[in-house]
């Protein structure tokens, strides 16, 4: 089972930026699709975004879609989640997924068939 940790998270205004970061353990990186999913107490985790292994296509979210930007960096294990024109909606403890199957494309990662990272807080202040 992969290790995955989170970091960048915290407190902004909104219309800032963040960049979320997760780092993946274990071999074999660039076989999977991995992403970032959001949750509050009042939602279900819902997805953001995903990027495919190699070559790395992404899916995103129709509400953060134009806003952020993820990315995947296979020489170490890490891939990120740029946030820009934050909403106040935005705010919620974002999570790394990494798909368990190989090979999948961005859009078929969901909550089912993933491993999961400790989580980060965002909150958009406004």
């Amino acid at each position: 089972q992969v290790h995955l940790v989170e970091s960048g998270g915290g407190l902004v205004q909104a219309g800032g930026s963040l960049t979320l970061s997760c780092t993946a353990s274990g071999d074999s990186f660039t076989l999977y699709t991995l992403g970032w999913f959001r949750q509050t107490p009042a939602r279900e985790r819902e997805f953001v975004a995903a990027i495919s292994w190699s070559p790395g296509a992404t899916h995103y979210s129709d509400s953060v879609k134009g806003r952020f930007t993820i990315s995947r960096h296979n020489f170490n294990n890490t891939v990120l989640l740029k946030m820009n024109s934050l909403k106040p909606e935005d705010t919620g403890v974002y999570y790394c997924a990494q798909d368990r199957r190989k090979f999948t494309p961005a859009q078929s990662l969901g909550t089912r068939d993933a491993d999961w990272g400790q989580g980060t807080q965002v909150t958009v202040s406004s």
